[in-house]
């Protein structure tokens, strides 16, 4: 949804980002674990797909037409090994890591989530531009604590699944972590990145603002959900209000309102 609120500056090279993204996430939880394929041979491919996406970027090509696009924005838009190889080392992680401490949780985000957060950063600022340049330091920590919100939520709201499905603990809800200090750390954190959203380039900030908004609403539903295992969403409508609501240019939503 949010990713339409984008200008047409900015949405192809968002839509690359998120398409390696996928192919990644197909091989560690998706269509390489649904065919049968051991933690071995999926490592293997994932080890072949990073190598693969760096040797396109330093020779602008490759065969694979996703690993392709991905290399031709990240060209352009100054997208290199400092932030893909962490994504990767995040990935690599699901096969063989089930649960995670504060430590091992802080560098998986930043992997998995965080350098997401800055890959489109990147494209935001970058797009369309003769030479690509660092984003701004203040930037930089609101796109890493959106990216931590965003993957925060996901763990909360898809808790049972991940720990009966996939065996994974990725928040030690019930341990050493309570749910309500996730759910404060997700707040402080969508709150910290709203408030630099307003300094992100026009043709961006809509959509940001919606994802930012949506995931706020799924935050307090899942605040007010207590520890159920049913998997809360935020309804049709409301997710079109939401974006409505960004489009005509409104103030990111306070994640306590």
């Amino acid at each position: 949804m949010a990713a339409r609120l984008l200008g047409p500056r900015v949405r192809p090279h968002v839509r690359t980002i998120y398409a390696l993204v996928r192919v990644a996430d197909e091989i560690v939880d998706g269509s390489a674990t649904e065919a049968g394929m051991p933690p071995s041979a999926q490592r293997r491919v994932l080890d072949a797909l990073e190598t693969e996406t760096l040797t396109a970027i330093d020779e602008g090509f490759s065969a694979n037409l996703v690993v392709h696009a991905f290399a031709r924005t990240a060209r352009e838009c100054g997208i290199g090994a400092d932030l893909i190889s962490p994504f990767f080392a995040s990935m690599r992680t699901d096969l063989d890591v089930a649960s995670h401490d504060a430590a091992s949780h802080e560098a998986y985000v930043y992997g998995s989530a965080q350098v997401v957060g800055l890959m489109c950063l990147q494209a935001f600022v970058n797009a369309g531009g003769a030479v690509a340049h660092p984003a701004d330091p203040d930037l930089v920590d609101g796109a890493r604590r959106l990216g931590s919100a965003f993957q925060d939520v996901n763990f909360l709201r898809d808790l049972p699944h991940d720990v009966d499905t996939l065996g994974r603990d990725y928040l030690g809800v019930g341990t050493a972590a309570s749910r309500e200090d996730v759910l404060d750390r997700i707040d402080a954190d969508l709150d910290a990145a709203a408030a630099m959203i307003p300094r992100l380039p026009g043709d961006c900030r809509r959509a940001v603002t919606a994802a930012h908004d949506l995931f706020a609403a799924l935050s307090r539903r899942l605040r007010r959900a207590g520890a159920t295992r049913e998997r809360v969403r935020v309804p049709g409508p409301v997710k079109l209000g939401l974006a409505a609501r960004a489009t005509v240019g409104a103030a990111p939503l306070r994640a306590h309102s």
